[in-house]
């Protein structure tokens, strides 16, 4: 199996890297879209600002590759807000695989970002197959994305957002599973078992 992770100068791919070798994997991380296109399963992990990552995507031409993926895609913290529709972060208009919108957490919810050990609620697909009912994962952003159609898994903070999202063969997280222990190294196996 082929697994490439989207090279665009965002951060934290190494975290993810190791999370994936520790499961038998060795991910090539690149930029080229013939690799991404002819990849068995795609990642897009990041860690940024989604102007800038919008604006490196665009200049490359990955933002048409990117969308038109028809393999196993799983977006992970920024890669999964760079899968909505529009940003407040920046005023960027995103890839828009979910009709969703990205928007900043207010002052009101307590300290941004929001960071640490949280349950998901009402989880459902694919992704969480065989783990326990309302599991714990590890997130760290200041932005989230809203419910709605594609929202398959709920986090709290001061209101329910989008902890897992899913349309057709693109998937994504707000939380870090290459962060999140023992639960998130099941996502991970969950994706990567996808297909086979």
């Amino acid at each position: 199996m082929t697994l490439a992770i989207v090279k665009y100068n965002a951060g934290n791919i190494q975290s993810v890297t190791f999370a994936l070798q520790r499961l038998g994997v060795d991910p090539v991380l690149t930029d080229d879209p013939e690799l991404l296109r002819s990849a068995d399963k795609v990642i897009f992990p990041g860690v940024g600002e989604a102007s800038s990552a919008m604006n490196y995507l665009r200049t490359r031409g990955l933002d048409q590759v990117l969308t038109s993926l028809k393999q196993p895609f799983l977006g992970i913290c920024l890669g999964m807000q760079l899968m909505a529709r529009h940003s407040e972060e920046g005023d960027v208009a995103c890839l828009g695989v979910f009709d969703h919108a990205v928007k900043k957490f207010p002052a009101t919810v307590g300290k941004v970002p929001h960071m640490g050990w949280n349950r998901l609620s009402k989880p459902g697909g694919p992704l969480l197959e065989n783990l326990p009912g309302e599991p714990f994962f590890y997130f760290v952003h200041s932005y989230y994305v809203e419910t709605g159609p594609a929202t398959v898994a709920t986090c709290e903070y001061g209101f329910p957002f989008s902890a897992v999202m899913q349309q057709d063969n693109f998937f994504a997280t707000q939380f870090h599973p290459e962060k999140s222990g023992e639960a998130g190294a099941r996502v991970l196996e969950n994706f990567l078992g996808m297909g086979r």
